[in-house]
């Protein structure tokens, strides 16, 4: 039985759909991207970002895009993380862990009622509205004539689903740990739970 998932969310530009270490993508839904080659989709539940890769291709790739790489600081990370408790109070979905990193979000949630992916969407709509309610949206500068600005995040996110306690516990430590490794501190969101598993 699924106890729950550990998820991630990047931000738009941090993983291509044809990075060389493969993504969750079935497609290049990019013009500008797709000459750099075709999806590279993976089912594995391991993480891929140690996989070695060339760098110079996937600047170029980056370069390539229609909207420049977001890359939140911190205090668009805090925005983020005030959009995500207003969904998570609303919700009343459970999370056991979160890590904001500049260019993508590590989560792990509690099974609930909706389905992962509407979970995710509905944390990147939240985050997306405070982002533009507080002046920190990152792409607000390639606003539309409506004045929506695009989004900042990728399509879709990374999904593994968590069937017993010591996969759980597991996905806490590694997304605990995750800011740690790239040179930040520890984080704490008010909106985290304490896992009783």
């Amino acid at each position: 039985m699924v106890l729950g998932y550990h998820v991630i969310i990047s931000a738009y530009g941090f993983w291509l759909p044809n990075d060389e270490r493969r993504s969750w993508s079935d497609f290049v839904g990019a013009w500008e991207l797709l000459r750099f080659g075709k999806a590279t989709k993976t089912d594995t539940r391991r993480s891929v970002a140690g996989e070695p890769f060339d760098w110079r291709k996937r600047d170029a790739a980056r370069q390539a895009l229609r909207y420049t790489p977001v890359v939140f600081t911190g205090r668009q990370a805090n925005a983020v993380a005030q959009g995500f408790a207003a969904y998570i109070a609303k919700s009343g979905i459970t999370v056991w862990a979160c890590a904001i990193l500049p260019e993508h979000v590590h989560m792990v949630v509690g099974r609930h009622a909706f389905k992962v992916e509407s979970v995710c969407n509905q944390l990147k709509g939240y985050a997306t509205r405070r982002l533009a309610e507080r002046g920190l949206h990152p792409l607000a500068s390639f606003s539309k004539p409506d004045g929506g600005a695009p989004t900042p995040w990728s399509r879709g996110q990374w999904k593994v689903f968590l069937d017993d306690a010591m996969h759980v516990r597991r996905a806490i430590r590694y997304v605990e740990q995750n800011p740690v490794k790239e040179g930040k501190p520890v984080q704490r969101w008010p909106f985290v739970t304490p896992c009783r598993l």
